[in-house]
């Protein structure tokens, strides 16, 4: 199984180089979609098949919905010779990462030092997981005590896929000439 798990990460480090030097922006995104469903092939290998369905779904809405929206942009960017100066990207990269580098400096100082001791509830989650037979810890909990939980949010993610395949749809039926 180790085998596997090296050659999924060889082939995901690959798909973010390729990414980050494809010509365009389709063919970058397509290879961030490799990262993805490599990430949702190496849960299955480590027996975590919960976490595979969620990044599966996240996998699929974040790509149709990203391809889309390139090609409508490309379409109206076409439609109307609308172009951005690089300055413009440079400055819009440079305040997102300075917001990005706010929050998470803001927030990793909350957390509780490498560690350090902050067990105080995941001791009888641990000690009784394996009551439920499942192949490892985070299934066995899913299954043991979130199982209600769990199926919410499968409910809410089948109701996102379903609002975005709406929202996606061609309206309309073609007309015959």
């Amino acid at each position: 199984m180790e085998i596997y798990l090296v050659i999924m990460l060889v082939l995901m480090i690959l798909g973010s180089i390729n990414s980050l030097h494809a010509k365009d922006l389709m063919s970058a995104v397509i290879s961030l979609g490799i990262v993805g469903f490599g990430l949702v092939i190496s849960f299955l290998l480590l027996y975590a098949p919960d976490l595979a369905i969620v990044q599966v779904v996240i996998e699929i809405i974040t790509l149709t919905t990203t391809i889309a929206v390139i090609v409508s942009a490309t379409y109206e960017l076409e439609k109307k010779k609308i172009g951005y100066s690089s300055g413009f990207y440079a400055g819009t990269i440079l305040i997102f990462t300075v917001i990005i580098l706010m929050v998470v400096s803001r927030f990793t100082n909350i957390l509780s030092y490498f560690g350090q001791h902050v067990m105080r509830m995941a001791d009888i989650y641990i000690k009784s997981a394996p009551e439920s037979g499942s192949a490892n810890l985070v299934t066995g909990i899913v299954l043991h005590f979130r199982a209600y939980d769990t199926l919410g949010e499968a409910t809410v993610l089948v109701t996102a896929v379903i609002g975005v395949l709406t929202i996606l749809r061609h309206s309309g039926k073609k007309k015959d000439n």
